[in-house]
């Protein structure tokens, strides 16, 4: 750790590009999902409000929360636009650019919902959603990561990459924190609250340009060594880079003439189908381990556990800390404790967690302090997510393919992120209804399903380029095909000899 943290330090441009990256790119991600939560009444009472002055009556109930549903979950909807885009955006245009250009749509967005209220049109506000989706969900999602784990070296890609995960829980916190009465989120500044978002990517839009482009877009897509080596003195400071030239170069020869791939292209690669199986476990698992589920519960284990309503929201920013500060130290462990050990031990703790959540779910009503414990499991629960798949997912599709498919596999891994969210905000309601805390484990099949298959079919990644972890993928698997055949053949044998015996 230590030995990470000083040559971190080595790199300050470095450093600078993690900031100005992570802010305007996951930092706003995270701030979406929560920044809503605080002035949704307010919000509500402003569609209805408009309604009843365009055609004299207000809204019936179910009209007015159809409408709700449909500006929160049309976010996702413009994720999932954005991610389709952004592989090819990121081919064509390079990294930076993309991520320049994609400010002016965020900016955009703030514009719209800074002006809703005045406009009398809460539709502008559906569609700065739409526009905060296509921006961060889409393609800073996407891009972000994918810049993060091309601008490091090999020996700081793990801590680098985790600083994704750590922005966008940044971004959530930030979002409570802003959207308390006491700061934005009152019936007055909301749409100012709404609108900061464009703040931030003004931020990026005016430093962005002070920052190379990724040096293994432009050695290997590119073919400019020249400029490839000016980013990395750019971003790494002084120092002898041969190494990674050299596997920068052998990468580019591997896969010369190739040009980058589709999406379609990869599902029918059948060599990366272990890399492309990984990517999708680990992205649905992100999704389907509860994550969402423990922070809708929280409130009912805060009320449970004696604390008062009006300041339940304080303490859910003690939870956002939490999940600041562990991702923080994953940053920290990563390096030495590898990716692969932190997922394995990540998932299976999380499993074990839901478990006892559950147990503890059903006896709070029959045992009074049974609610302190449920706390002590959330926290847990969150503390095992944020320090181990929270922050190696992001940055894995970077790693585990070469440049010709990464773009594709981000597509991919996205889109599944922003289709599991979709249908988790459409059939969680339902699955709460009929299953109750019983839904815990139903997460809890999905993180040990996920532990299990981490440990048998996915290789350490730490100090390794794209064509070192596609043979260890190949090893791995080849060995397992093996001893089925050899296990086959055995038993095979001895059926022989006892037959002969007979």
């Amino acid at each position: 750790m230590a030995n990470a943290l000083r040559d971190l330090w080595e790199s300050p441009k470095l450093i600078a590009a993690t900031l100005v990256f992570g802010i305007g790119g996951n930092f706003q991600y995270g701030f979406q999902i929560s920044v809503l939560n605080a002035p949704s009444l307010y919000i509500k009472q402003f569609i209805n409000e408009t309604c009843q002055r365009r055609y004299g009556v207000p809204l019936e109930t179910w009209k007015l929360t159809l409408i709700w549903s449909f500006t929160v979950s049309i976010f996702c909807i413009g994720g999932l636009v954005g991610s389709l885009c952004a592989g090819n955006l990121s081919v064509k245009y390079g990294r930076k650019k993309c991520l320049l250009l994609n400010n002016f749509v965020a900016i955009a967005a703030a514009v719209l919902m800074l002006v809703s209220r005045t406009a009398e049109t809460f539709e502008m506000i559906m569609v700065g959603r739409f526009l905060y989706g296509i921006n961060s969900a889409g393609v800073s999602l996407n891009i972000h990561s994918m810049y993060m784990v091309e601008c490091a070296p090999k020996k700081l890609r793990g801590l680098v990459g985790v600083s994704v995960a750590t922005f966008v829980s940044i971004g959530k916190f930030w979002g409570q924190l802003v959207g308390l009465k006491e700061v934005l989120g009152t019936e007055e500044l909301w749409p100012v609250l709404l609108a900061f978002s464009g703040l931030t990517a003004l931020l990026q839009l005016v430093t962005l340009p002070f920052f190379p482009e990724s040096p293994r877009y432009l050695l290997i897509d590119r073919g400019d060594r020249a400029k490839c080596e000016e980013a990395i003195q750019n971003l790494w400071g002084k120092g002898d880079y041969a190494s990674e030239i050299a596997d920068m170069m052998a990468e580019h020869a591997a896969i010369r003439g190739v040009k980058s791939r589709s999406p379609v292209e990869l599902i029918c690669e059948k060599t990366l189908r272990w890399q492309l199986l990984t990517t999708i476990v680990t992205f649905v698992t992100l999704q389907l381990c509860g994550i969402n589920a423990v922070y809708f519960y929280s409130f009912d284990v805060f009320h449970a556990a004696g604390i008062p309503d009006k300041l339940i929201c304080y303490v859910a920013l003690g939870v956002g800390l939490c999940e600041i500060t562990t991702s923080l130290t994953c940053g920290m462990i990563i390096e030495s404790t590898g990716k692969r050990l932190l997922l394995f031990r990540g998932y299976l703790c999380m499993a074990a967690a839901l478990a006892l959540l559950t147990v503890t779910l059903v006896l709070q009503e029959q045992i009074s302090w049974m609610p302190y414990c449920s706390m002590v499991f959330i926290f847990s629960f969150i503390f095992f997510f944020s320090s181990g798949p929270a922050g190696v997912t992001a940055p894995l599709p970077g790693e585990i393919f070469n440049q010709s498919y990464k773009p594709a596999a981000f597509v991919i891994a996205c889109s599944i992120n922003w289709i599991g969210l979709f249908l988790i905000g459409m059939i969680f309601p339902l699955i709460v209804d009929h299953l109750g805390y019983f839904c815990f484990l139903i997460f809890f099949g999905f993180c040990f399903f996920s532990g299990v298959f981490v440990w048998f079919g996915v290789p350490e990644t730490k100090n390794r380029t794209a064509l070192e972890i596609a043979e260890e993928f190949r090893k791995m698997h080849t060995k397992t095909k093996i001893k089925a055949v050899e296990s086959i053949g055995n038993i095979e044998a001895q059926q022989s000899i006892w037959s002969t015996k007979l």
